[in-house]
Formats: structure tokens, sequence, C-alpha cells
């Protein structure tokens, strides 16, 4: 890939990231826009790692984006356990399928029992709900660490310190993604990110590095 069409691609994919998140902007996208983004930085930094002959570039970009796939899967994984087992014990008193259900036999259902089996399990479907988002947390922060240093190693051999900014923004940011700040953190880190993007510009430290001959013996 071209330097030009990797620096482009990075910019418009951030970008497009930073627009895609607004609230009006997401209710007709439906998360594509942000999808479409994240692919283009990822193409991108392949275009640098292999124009500055720094796989780190492409690699951890890569490791940061499995790592945010897995942390979603985990997520869901367990929100759809935790939900599964809450049916399963409507189930037990009938209620596991509304869809179907005859709403006559609400007068047969023990309520005494009923709220007693469900108080009882309210701490088991709570602790799986805040486990589900723990472990989004933890994969959060991991796949912030890889795009942190992607970026630094952009930053590194590119002269472009805002890329340094930017990880550090998207780290803290996702750090704190338990407050609003840490949300508007890394929304600022995607701005920051395709600014850094065009401001890149052909360097000949991408050139190999040459090294003369040994004099003869």
């Amino acid at each position: 890939m071209q330097f030009n069409s990797a620096k482009n691609l990075g910019g418009i994919g951030a970008l497009m990231m930073f627009v895609g998140v607004l609230p009006y902007v997401s209710t007709y996208s439906y998360g594509i826009l942000e999808l479409l983004g994240g692919i283009f930085l990822l193409i991108a930094a392949k275009g640098l790692a292999d124009y500055y002959q720094e796989g780190g570039i492409f690699t951890n970009a890569l490791y940061g984006v499995i790592a945010s796939i897995v942390g979603v899967v985990a997520f869901v994984g367990t929100l759809v356990y935790a939900v599964l087992n809450l049916l399963g014990d409507l189930g037990s008193f009938g209620l596991g399928n509304l869809g179907s259900l005859d709403f006559s036999q609400f007068s047969q259902i023990d309520w005494t029992n009923f709220a007693t089996s469900v108080l009882s399990n309210l701490g088991g479907f709570l602790g799986t709900f805040i486990l589900a988002f723990v472990v989004l947390f933890v994969f959060i922060v991991i796949a912030a660490v890889f795009y942190r240093k992607s970026m630094g190693l952009t930053s590194k051999r590119s002269g472009v310190g805002l890329f340094s900014t930017a990880g550090i923004f998207l780290l803290v940011g996702a750090i704190l993604t338990i407050l609003v700040i840490g949300l508007l953190l890394v929304w600022i880190s995607l701005l920051l990110i395709a600014i850094a993007f065009f401001q890149l510009r052909p360097s000949q430290s991408a050139q190999p590095t040459y090294y003369p001959p040994p004099p003869p013996a």
C-alpha cells in the first residue's frame, strides 16, 4: 500500500469512528460506520507497518482488535447465560414462555414461593451480570494497551507526537470507562488519531538503513 493511501485511509477511518458514535448518527448507521472505520484503521496500520518496516505497528493493532472482539463476545455470552438462568427460574413457575401463557394460570401461582425463589436467585443473577461487565472492562483495557503500543511505535517512527498523545488518551479513557469522562477521553482520542494521520509526511527513516561493507582485510 502507498504511504498516502495508508495516511488518508487511517485519517478517514478515525473520523468515521469519531462521528459514528454520536447519538444521531449511530441511530441510523447501526454501527456500520464505526465498523468500517475500524477496518480502515487496521488496513492503515498494516500500510504504515510496511512503510516504516515496523511490524509492531500492525501486530499490536491486530491484537487490540482481537482483544476487543473477545471481550464483546465474552460480555454477550455471560449476559445471555444470566438471562437464561433467570428465565429458567421463571419457567419453574410456568412463566418461561409468556407468549403462549394462559393468563388464567396466574391465579394458580404461589406468589409467595415465586418471590422467595426470585430473591434467592437475585444475588447470583446480579453477580453474573456484574461479572459480564468486569470481563468486558478487562478486555477493553488489554485492547487499549495494545493500541497504545501500536500508536507509540507509529509516533516514534513517523515523528508525529500526536499519535503518542492519542494513545495515552485512549488508555486512560479505557481505564476510566466506568465514568463518563473515560468515554469522553476515548472519543477525543479518535479525533486526535485522525489529526495525527493527516499530519503524516514521508520520512527518510522509513528507508532501509544502509550499512557500508566492511573494509577489506
